[in-house]
């Protein structure tokens, strides 16, 4: 079926797998991360039980989410090859893996591309402001090392996936120039799938105080994003931090068309259960929306896999 019909919204059926949930950044806003040496790892063992019991179960996509080691820690080349290793199991037991694993240097994204069918990095906000605030305590958050990887993921030519949150003290001129730095990298390489408009949606486990972003405003953000973007970058949203569902609606009016990964849990979000299939159709279809399900590779980029 064709994805370019204008009533299409797509989605990702999709289970994460967790590496690790510690990272040496200690971003304000997060509702993931343990400090290292606080959590056990996933061990491949484990994963493959776990990827078993999902092989009836219509997942295509597993999301390999991992809090960050630091580049210099001893522990680094164990929790590069721990996530190499669950790569490979996916791929071996017939998913197809999209890895987001925090900042990657360029030869572990060049490994990484053979065991993965996309990748990902949040931008997030490039304005360096964040680094007096939200982002004071997380040394991988430099604006310049995550577009950096943008970069490098064009070079590689890997299917890749980023994003804004919205909400976390930036301002509206930062975000047009976010989408700005997006769209000249794509212009140049080709590569960018999607963009993730994420707004700010507070947790229990966040030191952050702030109000969250306001939905409502989502659509304007979406339309503006859709007038810088390229044609062929698709906007994302997550519907399950979008509570009204007419507000939902607006958004896929403002042109937004996909709803990305749909699991079990949204381990970023943990407070915001996902809206599973069936609840997205019974929004989606009296107002004329047909909801279809992906891959987590662009059909686009397909040739080159």
């Amino acid at each position: 079926m064709s994805l370019s019909r204008q009533n299409i919204v797509t989605y990702s059926p999709a289970y994460t797998l967790v590496p690790t949930y510690e990272c040496f950044n200690r971003c304000t806003y997060c509702n993931f991360r343990t400090d290292p040496g606080k959590s056990p790892w996933l061990t491949v063992a484990e994963a493959k039980s776990i990827l078993q019991q999902l092989q009836n179960q219509n997942v295509c996509e597993i999301l390999i989410l991992s809090g960050e080691v630091h580049p210099l820690s001893s522990r680094r080349e164990a929790w590069f090859q721990l996530i190499y290793d669950l790569c490979a199991l996916a791929l071996s037991m017939g998913f197809l893996p999209h890895t987001n694993a925090g900042i990657l240097s360029f030869a572990e994204m060049e490994k990484l591309k053979n065991v993965n069918v996309s990748m990902g990095l949040m931008l997030e906000q490039l304005t360096p402001k964040l680094l007096n605030t939200v982002h004071r305590h997380a040394p991988s958050k430099l604006p310049e090392v995550r577009l950096q990887q943008l970069q490098w993921a064009g070079e590689l030519q890997i299917p890749f996936t980023t994003g804004l949150l919205l909400g976390i003290g930036e301002t509206e001129d930062d975000w047009w120039q976010t989408l700005a730095a997006i769209s000249d990298l794509h212009q140049r390489y080709h590569h960018i799938q999607e963009v993730i408009l994420q707004p700010h949606s507070p947790g229990s486990q966040q030191t952050f105080d702030a109000e969250p972003f306001n939905p409502h405003q989502l659509p304007e953000v979406i339309a503006k994003a859709r007038e810088i973007l390229p044609a062929d970058i698709t906007i994302q949203i997550p519907p399950n931090l979008v509570k009204d569902e007419n507000w939902l609606l607006a958004c896929l009016d403002a042109g937004a068309r996909d709803l990305g990964g749909i699991g079990p849990k949204d381990e970023v979000n943990p407070d915001y259960p996902h809206l599973q299939e069936q609840r997205l159709r019974k929004i989606l279809h009296p107002a004329g929306w047909e909801l279809v399900p992906r891959l987590p590779v662009y059909p686009q980029f397909q040739r080159n896999r």
